[in-house]
């Protein structure tokens, strides 16, 4: 599925969760309910963390995902009602509604955690951060750029780059790769609850069966997670200082940093579960000769 990246490591590939393996959290639909509060300077930290730029990539990865869907699943399909379905699903306005609606739920009640992130990505430093990765992240989808730098990265391993170690610490304060890992199984385990309700199965799998699928993927996962997080952090933080990687260290670190982080993978992780559930819904309709 998509990778879950972001700031904050960068609310880095997207997820984190901090709940039981592969539960299953409703996602978010929209803009806050009425009458439920938005805390104080999180519409302003959206915008300090560029989260409309994000989301940006975000879709267009999506769309070459809902290609590479249809080539694999639904080949003999006529390509322009599932490629205007796709858009629909990774509707950017509705993913960033999703997004601030949990985001809001995730950080009531905690004015220092989003007082901090202002502080530490509104400046100089911080926003130079976020552009290098969106900037990454974007270039990452041009699979010359990828292969480069994973050329890169196997360069660094055979010379034992200080750069390299510095990037696995991170990685490790942030534990980005089991975040990731456990964000792509919640999103594939909401593919095949999509596909089933779909009737792609004939006889509906039963919840344990597509459970036990999606655990016995757990090891390709975890391989195509580390693939792509570490030429994507090398491309991203190439540019920075050592003093400059440090001090985002630092921050996510921090108990602030890390309940942001929490609170970005956990909004992350709910607009996916969305995602995966109408894609895989769309895909087995499709294989039943429905309209969509």
């Amino acid at each position: 599925m998509s990778k879950f990246c972001g700031p904050v490591a960068i609310l880095a590939v997207m997820l984190a969760m901090g709940q039981a393996p592969l539960a299953h959290a409703e996602a978010p639909t929209g803009a806050p309910a009425a009458g439920a509060s938005i805390p104080a300077g999180l519409t302003e930290l959206t915008r300090t963390l560029h989260i409309d730029e994000l989301i940006a990539v975000m879709r267009a990865e999506g769309l070459d995902y809902g290609a590479a869907l249809k080539t694999e699943m639904l080949p003999d399909k006529a390509p322009a009602a599932w490629e205007a379905l796709v858009s629909h699903i990774y509707d950017p306005g509705r993913m960033q509604a999703e997004f601030e609606t949990a985001l809001a739920r995730e950080l009531t009640g905690a004015p220092e955690v989003i007082a901090a992130a202002e502080a530490f990505f509104g400046d100089a430093r911080g926003q130079k951060i976020l552009s290098l990765e969106i900037e990454a992240r974007q270039a990452l989808l041009d699979d010359k750029v990828e292969e480069a730098a994973q050329a890169a990265v196997a360069r660094m391993e055979a010379e034992g780059a200080p750069r390299l170690e510095a990037l696995h610490r991170f990685a490790e304060a942030n534990d980005l790769v089991e975040m990731n890992v456990m964000g792509a199984m919640n999103a594939n385990l909401a593919f095949y609850r999509g596909l089933n309700a779909g009737g792609a199965f004939g006889d509906a799998m039963s919840e344990a069966d597509m459970l036990a699928e999606v655990w016995g993927q757990e090891a390709q996962v975890r391989s195509e997670a580390e693939d792509w997080l570490w030429p994507y952090l090398s491309l991203a933080y190439q540019p920075l200082s050592d003093e400059e990687l440090q001090a985002y260290q630092r921050f996510s670190e921090s108990p602030e940093g890390k309940r942001l982080n929490a609170a970005v993978f956990a909004a992350f992780d709910g607009m996916f579960v969305r995602i995966s559930t109408e894609l895989g819904l769309a895909a087995g309709r499709q294989m039943l000769g429905e309209d969509i």
